[in-house]
């Protein structure tokens, strides 16, 4: 009784939290465009976020690293002002304006305080007209790249990530690295940011999350002048990343002192399935709850082959996997994939524990109000389930379901993925 007691009161915590967020649409230019918005007083803050969907590195095609450029271009303040007198108007003002893209999104993200915010606006309003499009911006940022990735050359966490990414999802937008490559970036030119942004920057692809001490027709009023700014477009539509994983396994020799090894595979669902909560469930028994999970039991706490290893499922509206990686010495290496391939066999051949699945929902339930503790928190959950087209109550249910979730039904669940024992390994070892 006191467990369902202690469930029930989350779920009002929880409740509560979610019922501050509101979706709106606003028209502009006759289009109409979705405000995913939360007024909080306690705060005299702003909070806004452009997020241009299907935009992020997805869209490079052959440029591998456009969209990361891109968005370092646009903190480079405006062609008047500059980098540096551009970045002294915001450190004056306690402004921030960043820019920056996943794989789907490319997203605007401007914060000050309430009595800055026409300010910060007005700032954003001039970024957004006369981004500092310049030959000497785009060479110093390239210069800037280039030697990151040069560097990376020697992290081998990095090196062994990205030639899973190569191998799993070959000939898809997900291949290449995020940061491209010092051969992309180099030939990358300033039209062909140009091009990009032209393209990204569109009242057709923009989402609006925003939140702070305003109502919400404060906030319309204060952004409207930006919504002016900037220009429709053709909206770009969504891409789906087919892949189908192989058994298979790549090594890269290096001087290194420990084997890095990276493993993924193809978990066939969607990111609207009503079914999503068993794979949070079984994610979480598999590899996602550090000590306890069974690739961390298993590979560490029985065995001492490694400092840590974990594994999830990632849930995205273009594609889903499920992935993982683990360190360990050398010599150890094809005994720590033999038994990866094992453990994960075993998962999908006899399931879980009625234990394992007690402790999921217990931590799961349990640390569900943490997530959603904050403004930025709350505001990203409301855009992440707008975006996959889920209701707004959608994490209330979803706790609601693994509660009830029988042992049963997981493990029936879990056996109908057999696509996860289809591991690819990417590995970098001496």
């Amino acid at each position: 009784m006191k467990i369902k007691y202690f469930f029930l009161i989350i779920i009002a915590i929880l409740q509560g939290s979610l019922m501050g967020a509101t979706i709106k649409h606003i028209d502009i230019k006759g289009i109409s465009i979705p405000i995913i918005f939360e007024e909080q007083r306690n705060l005299p803050i702003l909070n806004l976020q452009l997020v241009f969907k299907n935009s992020g590195y997805i869209q490079d095609e052959d440029k591998s690293g456009l969209a990361s450029l891109s968005s370092k271009l646009l903190n480079e303040g405006t062609k008047e002002l500059g980098a540096t007198k551009f970045a002294e108007q915001l450190d004056e003002n306690a402004i921030t304006i960043n820019s920056s893209n996943g794989f789907e999104t490319f997203v605007i993200e401007v914060s000050s305080l309430k009595d800055k915010s026409s300010k910060a606006i007005n700032l954003l309003n001039d970024l957004l007209k006369s981004p500092n499009l310049t030959q000497n911006s785009l060479d110093k940022l390239k210069t800037i790249q280039i030697g990151a990735l040069k560097r990376k050359e020697n992290d081998f966490d990095y090196v062994s990530s990205n030639q899973l990414k190569s191998i799993l999802f070959k000939n898809t937008a997900l291949e290449n690295p995020a940061s491209g490559t010092v051969d992309t970036i180099s030939k990358i030119q300033l039209e062909d940011i140009e091009t990009f942004l032209n393209k990204t920057l569109s009242l057709e692809n923009l989402i609006i999350v925003a939140g702070g001490d305003f109502s919400l027709e404060e906030f319309e009023d204060l952004i409207k002048s930006t919504l002016e700014n900037i220009k429709s477009s053709k909206e770009i539509e969504n891409k789906k990343v087919k892949f189908t994983s192989k058994k298979e396994k790549k090594t890269l020799l290096k001087e290194t002192e420990q084997a890095y090894i990276y493993f993924g595979s193809s978990f066939n669902i969607d990111s609207k399935d009503e079914e999503n909560y068993k794979a949070k469930v079984a994610s979480f028994i598999l590899g996602g709850a550090g000590f306890g999970s069974r690739l961390m039991e298993e590979i560490r706490v029985k065995r001492g082959l490694a400092y840590s290893a974990y594994g999830s499922i990632s849930i995205n509206k273009s594609h889903t996997y499920f992935s993982g990686y683990l360190q360990t010495k050398n010599e150890n290496s094809d005994e720590a994939i033999k038994l990866v391939e094992e453990i994960i066999e075993g998962f999908v051949t006899n399931g879980v524990t009625q234990e394992e699945l007690d402790a999921a929902k217990n931590f799961l339930t349990g640390s569900e109000p943490l997530r959603s503790e904050t403004l930025a928190q709350r505001l990203n959950r409301a855009f992440t389930l707008y975006y996959r087209g889920l209701e707004p109550d959608y994490a209330k249910k979803e706790l609601d379901k693994i509660q009830n979730l029988k042992l049963e039904d997981l493990n029936k669940y879990i056996k109908s993925h057999n696509e996860i024992n289809n591991l690819t390994f990417s590995i970098v070892r001496k």
